[in-house]
């Protein structure tokens, strides 16, 4: 058997299915900047980017280089003392955080990112109750599948954790009436992903911020997609100089390199650590070879402004993707995004399915959001050029030409 097939029968068959339906029925090789080939040696443009983690690309050499040197030093920490890196990295996020965000808990992924903002809500507060936004996506382990209102996920996973309600998304009124004696914190994404690239009204984050402060109720901003500069901001809550009281981040910070999680947050929501230091662990999060990676990566995003990068090009593909809207307006329906965090969505689940199997074949990697599936998403790395843009853009033309012509046969 090839490794896909081991992966179909010992993973995951549905998704192996998914892939190949897709024409992704492929085992990878390698990767650099933001190309990936094949077992075949066939090379493809990433313009997923594993779902936004790779602003800086497949194996930016810096961030490489810094995992390796840790390696020979020492890859994980004993735990009985302090690594260093693990507290290098939490010292710099604290600089460039939004607002006084001066402690940080490091995990293994967003989803535990989020688990920890959730814990340290109840803890602080001494409250229950969630807030969420309806097709937000914040995780799937229990505690973020709960405030992400997704029943596909959820129903074959209840009871769920009680006390969570789910309002419109860019409605700070909803939020307002929904808001509860027992309400600990409001979690919300500044730019939902997964929910189809959606952009919330201006003003939005800041009118949240307001309620939120007034009701003495706290402010969870999930930017583990969003955030250290997809947006074309370092932060996408930098867009309303809104400062939440927590922060999740995760993808990017590893620099596509380590996987790592992390949670920020004003001191005074983790003085429980001063009286229950364990409370809450982990074994791996915050280990020496992860923090090396995100120490490296966050510093080459603000040394090469990648925020200003993402805006830049994310305007150029924006205006591409107009074009194309222009062309095709039987089959798209919207673009919209903000910096290279970018929503294709076209008048039908299957039409996107379709043009992202004509891409795959075109050698150019996408995805749909998993709560909208008439949502392409586009979330290259920060590095790519105009040229990569004007090549992923002609693929889809052609794409579409494609589909075209195969619906125009069944029809």
């Amino acid at each position: 058997m090839n490794a896909f097939e081991l992966y179909e029968r010992h993973v995951n068959p549905g998704l192996a299915g998914l892939l190949r339906f897709t024409g992704l029925d492929k085992v990878e090789s390698h990767a650099e900047g933001v190309y990936v080939w094949d077992t075949e040696g066939k090379r493809y443009l990433d313009f997923l980017g594993l779902y936004g983690t790779l602003s800086l690309g497949h194996r930016h050499p810096r961030v490489v280089q810094a995992v390796k040197d840790q390696l020979d030093k020492m890859p994980m920490s004993v735990r009985v003392m302090v690594s260093e890196p693990t507290a290098r990295l939490a010292a710099r996020l604290a600089e460039v955080a939004p607002g006084p965000l001066e402690m940080v808990f490091f995990s293994n992924s967003g989803t535990e990112a989020v688990e920890a903002a959730l814990k340290f809500a109840r803890f602080y507060t001494g409250k229950p109750g969630f807030i969420t936004t309806q097709n937000g996506y914040h995780g799937k382990t229990l505690g973020a599948l709960s405030v992400t209102p997704k029943e596909r996920y959820q129903h074959p996973a209840r009871p769920l954790v009680p006390g969570v309600t789910v309002v419109p998304f860019g409605d700070a009124q909803a939020v307002e009436a929904a808001l509860g004696p027992d309400t600990a914190a409001v979690i919300v994404e500044p730019i939902q992903g997964e929910g189809g690239i959606r952009v919330p009204p201006e003003g939005y984050l800041r009118e949240l911020r307001r309620i939120t402060r007034e009701k003495g109720v706290l402010l969870i901003a999930d930017e583990v997609q969003t955030g250290l500069g997809r947006s074309g901001k370092l932060w996408a809550v930098n867009w309303e100089g809104v400062e939440p009281d927590i922060l999740v981040s995760a993808k990017a910070l590893g620099g596509g390199v380590m996987p790592i999680g992390a949670t920020l947050c004003r001191p005074e929501i983790l003085q429980i650590y001063k009286t229950e230091p364990l409370i809450h662990s982990t074994t791996f999060g915050g280990n020496p070879l992860a923090c090396a990676a995100g120490l490296a990566a966050l510093e080459v995003t603000l040394e090469q402004d990648l925020p200003g990068r993402a805006l830049e090009q994310g305007q150029y593909l924006i205006g591409s993707l107009q074009q194309l809207w222009n062309t095709y307006p039987e089959f798209i329906q919207e673009v919209r995004g903000r910096g290279l965090m970018v929503g294709l969505e076209f008048t039908d689940a299957d039409i996107g399915g379709l043009v992202v199997a004509e891409l795959a074949t075109r050698g150019v990697l996408t995805a749909f959001g998993l709560n909208d599936p008439k949502v392409v998403r586009l979330e290259p790395p920060l590095i790519v050029e105009k040229s990569h843009i004007d090549e992923c853009v002609a693929a889809l033309d052609q794409a579409l030409a494609a589909t075209k012509v195969a619906l125009e046969g069944v029809l």
